[in-house]
């Protein structure tokens, strides 16, 4: 089909298509404030504006679960100190009971405040974050233990299982963050099994039996020992949870930088592009207004 256009003509539409989609591309710009908003703004940056954005949006998972692990931690670590603190108390009653000078009765009601010393500890095994039990390893949702005084240690058997949740530090590496009541309070060796030593001397107080005192204070020394060690373990771990955060927040202010520097757009850039576009379009406009319309029959029919 032939156009009834001619090419002068037709030029100038195609100039002026051209000017009116470079004024559009900078109000769309303006208005979005994004030099980059679909796939056809800059083809050739958009697979490396897409990674940044999945980089972007890992980093802030991470970020978030780094939030969620450090108030576990950071329980578990105020837990085990208080648990210290509690083992502190034990012995001073067990020093009290091994004095010489109380009597059977004295002891009985010594031998009445480690039991509830031993509940509290009890009770440190099962605390609960966020719905989760974060001394019970994997199983979560079960108790540790409960008091049992049949048993040697005067516990139930553990109702948890092994610890192996890690977290994700940003630079892909992985490192534990908790352990077990068992490994804390329960351990295999009766010199650092907390629960098997204040246990021991509650049943030595309330019996009044100074050697078996005796013994429980030196095992309830060596199982406070044991027990500040894991205190440790969970003040190395607040440690890596910090530095993998401030290692985060790093990495989302590089991100967001480099994401901003391929996709926002340049508004002062903008403005003069729209500016020029307007300028060009409506000069161009008069230009075309001014030119002759005359034809070759204006003159044969005068």
């Amino acid at each position: 089909m032939t156009s009834g256009i001619d090419a002068s003509t037709q030029k100038f539409l195609s100039d002026i298509a051209t000017v009116q989609a470079r004024s559009e591309k900078a109000q769309r710009q303006l208005s979005s404030g994004l030099r980059v908003a679909v796939a056809s703004d800059s083809p050739d940056e958009i697979s490396q504006l897409l990674q940044v954005r999945v980089d972007l949006a890992h980093n802030t998972q991470i970020t978030s679960n780094l939030g969620r692990v450090k108030t576990e931690v950071d329980t578990a670590e105020q837990s085990l100190s208080d648990a210290t603190t509690l083992l502190d108390r034990v012995n001073v009653l067990g020093t009290q009971g091994a004095n010489g000078t109380q009597t059977a009765e004295a002891n009985k009601i010594l031998g009445g405040e480690v039991a509830t010393l031993m509940d509290r500890l009890v009770s440190i095994s099962n605390t609960v974050v966020d719905g989760r039990h974060i001394f019970s390893g994997d199983s979560d949702q079960n108790n540790a233990y409960a008091l049992d005084p049949t048993q040697p240690n005067g516990v139930s058997a553990y109702g948890g299982s092994a610890a192996t949740r890690q977290a994700q530090h940003p630079s892909g590496t992985l490192f534990s963050i908790s352990k077990t009541a068992q490994e804390i309070f329960d351990d295999l060796s009766p010199q650092n099994n907390v629960f098997g030593a204040v246990n021991a001397l509650q049943i030595a107080l309330t019996n009044n039996d100074a050697a078996g005192i005796r013994t429980a204070i030196g095992n309830v020394t060596t199982a406070s020992s044991f027990l500040n060690s894991k205190l440790a373990f969970y003040g190395t771990v607040q440690n890596q949870v910090q530095d993998a955060t401030n290692y985060a927040s790093d990495q989302d202010v590089r991100l967001k930088s480099e994401l901003s520097n391929l996709q926002d757009a340049d508004v002062t850039q903008a403005i003069t592009e729209l500016t020029q576009a307007r300028y060009t379009q409506q000069a161009a406009m008069q230009a075309r207004a001014s030119m002759p319309k005359t034809s070759l029959f204006d003159f044969l029919f005068r």
